[in-house]
């Protein structure tokens, strides 16, 4: 009798499995039903201690203290049970992407030690991904009396097998007011062609052949307090060289905006409302996405992108806002100086938006938008329209499959074109000749071996009349604002092409990928660095991309390449 009268009460609570709401309401209950049930048996254990001889009063004194020290519990439990939460925690990934995103209050940004490892549940279900990111989200089931809070955009699932984020799930290291990131991509490109100069043209990835090069070197990170918001990230490394020239902005004005800002590729500021599932406003360098794949080469599923990705837009220079109607859905408009570019070509400015998807964890349905700017240096009369729509689908999941533990495609498509200046939409006319981008890529990814490897197989193709948006190879150091004679921009030039790549990838931790792939790329003219490469003898001489007597580049209508990458992000 002593032992049962003895046990606590608050022991019935670790007993429930049922939401912390019903345990407000039932515990009273049960404890209530375990005191009466206690009474009953003290009552029959009196009764039989009374035919055995036992003092009344001295059971009776007995029984009397424990129903005081159960009415105390009692008491206790109610105290407790008003103010009880449940929390909810997804990933310290995901609460981290909600803190960048200001979704969360700073003061619930997470700490994560600098030796958390992922369990082995989560490292099994590790995939390519948002970070996007993948997304984080704390969330909080209250007491009725306080409304519950709304759940953090796309944290309802698990989306880091997405081409174009990041795969990582745990933060090295975090705190309330920052989040650090360190990125590092080095790849040694075999050429079979060999170019004698060692330069690869008409990649904005791959830039040298034969040699170990430092693509980019990124540090940086997300600032995030009292729903104020900032990243930046560096760009050491052949970005900061390669990624400038191929933006003709800076030739007009001054203040060489391609050095201010070549080793920034990301930058920028904003604020967070606590509105809908949440409303951020941005300005500066961000990144644009049009085309699926990520500025940073860990964050996908092949290194070298097809063309639809390549030629099109890394950043935005200007003004986004971010509308989360509900944790499914993304409506970003932008204000923007130009086509991937720091200043604006002409007078006018570019507008444009994104809008993003995801109605459960195996879909996401992406589509940016971009029109009206004048992205013609010294053209204020043509103007650019564009649209690039894609869509993901995760077809097969199971993480704790021995071979092949996850499979998923991507498919995007592009369209576009200039009007005015010369130029037309419409066809060949009066106006001028048909200025257009059309193109597609398609790409399957397997996952094997708990997703310790991935295997990618894919490419695409496009139609770009006027070669607006074709890369200029770097001929005797030609860019975007040069042009040069060796290739021609002109309206009416013909531009067709299509490659293939295969990507095999280790990835042994959720920091780094070990990456080996194969392309081929091809095109209607010759544009791809032959064995006599693009650069004359001696170096580059005279103005850039200008024509140099006896000095012919060695372009070729194919290329065929094997690169080989260790990418790091933490």
């Amino acid at each position: 009798m002593q032992a049962i009268l003895r046990s606590d009460p608050t022991k019935c609570l670790g007993k429930l499995r049922i939401p912390v709401l019903f345990v407000f309401f039932l515990i009273p209950l049960i404890c209530d039903a375990q005191v009466q049930q206690t009474q009953q048996n003290s009552t029959s254990e009196v009764a039989a201690s009374a035919d055995g001889g036992d003092s009344n009063d001295a059971v009776l004194q007995e029984l009397d203290a424990m129903r005081k020290r159960i009415e105390q519990l009692e008491a206790r439990l109610r105290a407790q049970t008003t103010a009880n939460r449940e929390t909810t925690s997804i990933s310290a990934a995901e609460r981290l992407e909600s803190a960048r995103q200001g979704l969360l209050p700073a003061d619930t940004a997470p700490v994560v030690s600098s030796a958390m490892e992922p369990s082995a549940a989560t490292a099994s279900a590790t995939e390519p991904s948002i970070a996007t990111a993948s997304i984080s989200a704390q969330k909080s089931a209250t007491t009725s009396a306080t409304p519950p809070e709304k759940s953090a955009p796309f944290a309802f699932a698990d989306f880091t097998w997405l081409n174009g984020n990041p795969r990582t799930e745990t933060p090295a290291f975090d705190s309330k007011f920052f989040t650090p990131e360190i990125r590092a991509d080095v790849d040694y490109t075999y050429d079979f062609r060999h170019p004698k100069d060692d330069t690869i043209g008409g990649s904005s990835e791959i830039f040298r052949a034969n040699e170990v090069q430092l693509t980019q070197m990124g540090v940086g990170g997300d600032f995030h307090y009292d729903q104020v918001r900032a990243r930046f990230m560096t760009q050491f490394g052949m970005y900061s060289t390669t990624t400038p020239r191929n933006d003709a902005s800076p030739a007009r004005g001054q203040w060489d905006l391609a050095n201010a800002y070549r080793y920034l590729s990301e930058a920028y500021g904003g604020y967070h409302w606590n509105k809908m599932h949440g409303i951020n406003v941005d300005a500066g360098i961000f990144m644009s996405y049009v085309g699926l794949f990520s500025y940073y080469n860990f964050d996908n599923w092949a290194y070298q992108p097809s063309y639809v990705s390549s030629n099109t837009p890394w950043f935005f220079t200007g003004v986004r806002a971010q509308f989360f109607p509900t944790d499914k859905l993304k409506i970003e408009p932008w204000f923007v100086n130009g086509w991937q570019s720091y200043g604006r070509f002409n007078n006018r400015p570019g507008i444009g938006g994104q809008i993003l998807w995801r109605p459960n964890g195996k879909l996401s349905i992406l589509g940016n938008q971009y029109a009206l700017g004048e992205d013609a240096l010294g053209n204020p009369s043509r103007v650019r329209y564009h649209t690039d729509d894609s869509i993901q689908y995760k077809y097969l999941d199971r993480p704790e499959a021995k071979y092949l533990s996850k499979a998923a495609f991507s498919l995007t498509g592009d369209a576009g074109c200039e009007h005015g200046g010369g130029v037309s939409c419409a066809g060949n006319s009066a106006k001028g000749p048909k200025q257009s981008f059309l193109g597609f890529m398609l790409y399957n990814r397997l996952w094997f071996d708990r997703n310790l490897f991935g295997l990618t197989v894919g490419g695409g193709r496009i139609n770009n009349p006027g070669r607006y948006l074709v890369l200029l190879p770097p001929i005797n150091g030609a860019n975007a604002t040069s042009g040069t004679p060796y290739f021609t921009e002109n309206p009416g030039d013909k531009y067709k092409a299509w490659d293939v790549s295969t990507t095999f990838d280790y990835m042994p931790s959720q920091y780094i990928t070990w990456r080996l792939e194969y392309n081929h790329r091809a095109a209607n003219v010759p544009y791809f660095s032959g064995p006599g490469g693009i650069t004359p003898p001696g170096g580059n001489q005279g103005t850039p991309g200008s024509l140099v007597s006896g000095f012919t580049p060695d372009l070729r209508n194919s290329e065929n390449r094997m690169t080989g990458a260790m990418l790091v992000k933490f």
